[in-house]
């Protein structure tokens, strides 16, 4: 994913951010009820080092018919989730549920993963509703509160909505100091790292600058990432759309001319058959195909933290 970049938008990205926050409040979807998980905590997958190689889940790993079965049930039997997010973040439980109507019981989730299912925090955390609010710091200091009273938890995600677009260098290397003191402080807990949804300002733009700063660091001191903006580069075809300014709802110029004049997700539904090749389900400011694609990835990183290969 490393291309060549030529100028830096930094005014537009900041107001393509300033406009994605605004529209991210904290989602009131419906998610699989059950109770919350109280009691000692199950197996916990093996701690992340320095030296470990880094699990890095995008475009090409939403192959869920390569996910072999026994990794999803043994991610089912020993993850404990937590998960932070507002209205981008959604796309992964709402397509998760969708995934789970598809393909059957063998991908259920729900808080405390009662009847064999996923346990799955959706927004539990007080104090903070994903990366950048109420501002930038208070989820480091709401997953150590949650962390305290849910020892069973061994794994932690927080997705962005927007505010990568409008961030600096400064702004990220604090995020990711954050990320890394919480993993020094709780070794046994899995941090999963995330970008930031894409907003149209392309290749040159602020957000794929700041985006890449995310992708090395993870790459370069074996981190877990979620690479949330690179999924929506590409349709489930593998046909790469981040050089024709894509923004969060697939949206792209086809022509060249600087206007988004197409989505590659609607056209690529229009293609296929629902129900057999994608699903219907919310996709918060976004295409069904995408929280698809984006449910799919979920599970690849769910089967590599509970120890597959991939």
């Amino acid at each position: 994913m490393n291309r060549s970049l030529t100028r830096t938008w930094l005014a537009i990205a900041t107001l393509a951010g300033l406009a994605a926050a605004a529209a991210c409040g904290r989602t009131d979807e419906s998610t699989p009820a059950g109770p919350t998980a109280t009691g000692p905590a199950a197996p916990t997958p093996p701690p992340m080092t320095s030296g470990t190689r880094a699990i890095l889940v995008d475009h090409t790993t939403t192959a869920l018919a390569q996910i072999p079965a026994q990794w999803v049930e043994r991610a089912r039997a020993t993850l404990h989730i937590a998960y932070g997010h507002t209205s981008h973040g959604s796309q992964l439980t709402t397509g998760m549920t969708g995934l789970a109507a598809f393909k059957g019981p063998a991908y259920a989730w729900r808080a405390g993963g009662a009847g064999g299912a996923l346990d799955l925090r959706d927004t539990p955390f007080s104090g903070a509703s994903d990366l950048g609010n109420p501002d930038r710091a208070a989820w480091a200091a709401a997953t150590r509160t949650y962390l305290a009273a849910q020892p069973a938890v061994n794994v932690v995600i927080w997705s962005w909505c927007g505010q990568v677009s409008s961030a600096t260098p400064a702004d990220i290397d604090a995020y990711l100091s954050a990320m890394s003191a919480l993993e020094q402080e709780f070794p046994n807990v899995r941090f999963v790292y995330m970008t930031g949804h894409l907003d149209g300002t392309g290749l040159a733009g602020n957000l794929h600058l700041r985006n890449e700063q995310i992708r090395q660091h993870c790459q370069s001191r074996g981190k877990v990432l979620y690479d949330f903006a690179d999924i929506e580069t590409y349709d489930p075809d593998g046909v790469y759309y981040g050089d024709r300014i894509p923004n969060d709802a697939c949206d792209y110029d086809s022509n060249g001319d600087g206007r988004r004049d197409r989505n590659w997700a609607v056209d690529w539904q229009g293609r296929h058959t629902v129900g057999v090749d994608w699903f219907q389900c919310p996709a918060a400011h976004s295409q069904p195909v995408n929280a698809n694609m984006k449910a799919y990835a979920a599970w690849w990183l769910f089967a590599r933290l509970a120890g597959w290969e991939g």
